[in-house]
């Protein structure tokens, strides 16, 4: 061993040697070798016990999760495939921090809006908490300490906490007064003495007599009443006609309800057509009413004349052939018209209007020839189809009644009051022996004529 040792170096030194004169002309002095620069190199001496160490080039570390730093994500990146936390999520990007960013800003977040501390709070309550300051408009303040309860203490209507003193929702407030006390009913014993629950309250007027303010109040609201269902008479409006064609009668002297023959169509047939079509498109407007149509209705039969009711207060009649033409204005109710109805020769209608008249006028001349009223509101109108009781017609008012009138008395001959609201529709059935009509009772009631 030690001549192996020497050998090395003797080789040593021997390079060293060489180098030195390849490189510079002359010789320099050699460093002495250490003894402890060799000494791993010799060999143990007897009685030492050797033993093999293992060496872990890579050890388990314990990271604090405040010192990693985490997953960097691309400010640009719109899809995220895991859930980060919020310090990955809002973490600054590469580089310095915001040197803007207030103190506010720069604090420690755990949420978007801020920390989120946990806190441990009894579910009892702050659900009375919330309960009363819903109800009351007041609640404990929670950054208080409870065991010193004041005014203070309370956030929200504090007076009314003061007036309460505190009182939640669970708990009852004030005590009710106690209850009336009755005269004492007696012996049961004795039959004429005897009141039992029958017995009157010791404080119990038998006469209840107003006051002199609640009188005056009383008189102020009696007046009102009176004076609003006074039913005045009001004069009808004055009835007149417009003819608009230039010639009412044509050369052969027949007006305009004589049914036309030049309009390619039978109109006098009573035959249904073989074939029947949906409307698929328009063919005429008839303009002329100033405000909402209520209704309109068919001439009879030939169906060649159209009449309709506004809340203009006019009524019209127009041409359903041929020129379509306004032929005449009817103008004589005051208020809107509500319902318009011929008889079963379209020589007549009637008229029920807003105000409080229904109205018997002539087509062909546009004379008012009667009027009606019993100072309701008529909501429709309805003539007898049957031929012999053309001079019958019923009336649905607003007063939840049914009323028919002969037009040649111009008395009512009949009531129907079995409706708990007005009257709104009426239509014949069972060959006109039964009609049926509609209210606002939410109820279809059938008649025996």
């Amino acid at each position: 061993m030690s001549a192996a040792i020497a050998s090395l170096a003797s080789y040593g030194s021997d390079s060293d040697s060489e180098n030195e004169s390849e490189s510079k002309p002359g010789t320099e002095k050699v460093a002495p070798v250490e003894p402890d620069a060799t000494t791993h190199l010799k060999p143990l001496q007897p009685g030492y016990k050797t033993s093999l160490a293992v060496l872990n080039s890579a050890p388990e570390v314990a990271v604090k999760e405040s010192v990693e730093t985490g997953i960097h994500l691309d400010p640009f990146l719109k899809e995220v495939t895991y859930n980060p936390t919020y310090e990955t999520m809002f973490a600054p990007e590469l580089g310095p921090q915001n040197p803007h960013r207030t103190q506010q800003m720069a604090a420690p977040r755990n949420m978007l809006s801020g920390y989120a501390e946990p806190a441990h709070v009894s579910d009892f309550m702050f659900e009375q908490q919330r309960r009363t300051f819903s109800s009351f408009g007041y609640a404990l303040d929670p950054s208080v300490d409870t065991h010193q309860v004041s005014s203070v203490s309370y956030i929200g209507a504090v007076d009314e906490a003061e007036k309460n003193k505190g009182m939640t929702v669970f708990e009852s407030g004030q005590k009710k007064s106690e209850k009336r006390k009755k005269v004492k009913g007696g012996d049961a014993g004795e039959i004429d003495g005897f009141l039992g629950p029958w017995a009157k309250y010791v404080d119990e007027k038998d006469v209840a007599k107003p006051t002199e303010e609640e009188k005056k109040e009383l008189d102020e609201i009696t007046a009102k009443r009176q004076k609003r269902g006074r039913n005045e008479e009001e004069a009808p409006s004055e009835e007149k006609t417009i003819l608009h064609v230039k010639d009412m009668y044509d050369y052969q002297g027949r007006s305009y309800l004589h049914v036309p023959q030049d309009v390619g169509i039978n109109l006098r047939s009573a035959d249904a057509p073989d074939k029947c079509y949906l409307p698929k498109k328009q063919i005429h407007v008839w303009s002329g009413h100033t405000m909402g149509v209520s209704a309109i209705r068919l001439f009879p039969s030939s169906g060649h004349l159209l009449l309709s009711s506004s809340m203009d207060c006019k009524i019209k009649l127009w041409e359903v052939y041929n020129e379509r033409r306004c032929l005449r204005t009817f103008i004589g109710h005051s208020k809107a018209v509500r319902d318009i109805c011929f008889n079963n020769s379209g020589t007549q209608f009637l008229s029920a209007a807003y105000d409080r008249y229904l109205k018997l006028w002539d087509s062909e001349t546009g004379q008012c020839i009667s009027r009606f009223t019993n100072r309701k509101v008529p909501y429709c109108v309805k003539f007898n189809p049957d031929e012999d009781k053309q001079n019958l017609f019923v009336a649905g008012m607003s007063d939840k009644k049914i009323v028919q009138w002969d037009i040649r008395t111009g008395e009512v001959v009949q009531e129907y009051d079995r409706h708990l609201g007005a009257v709104n529709t009426i239509t014949f059935v069972d060959e006109n022996r039964r009609f049926v009509s509609t209210s606002d009772d939410k109820s279809l009631r059938v008649w025996e004529w």
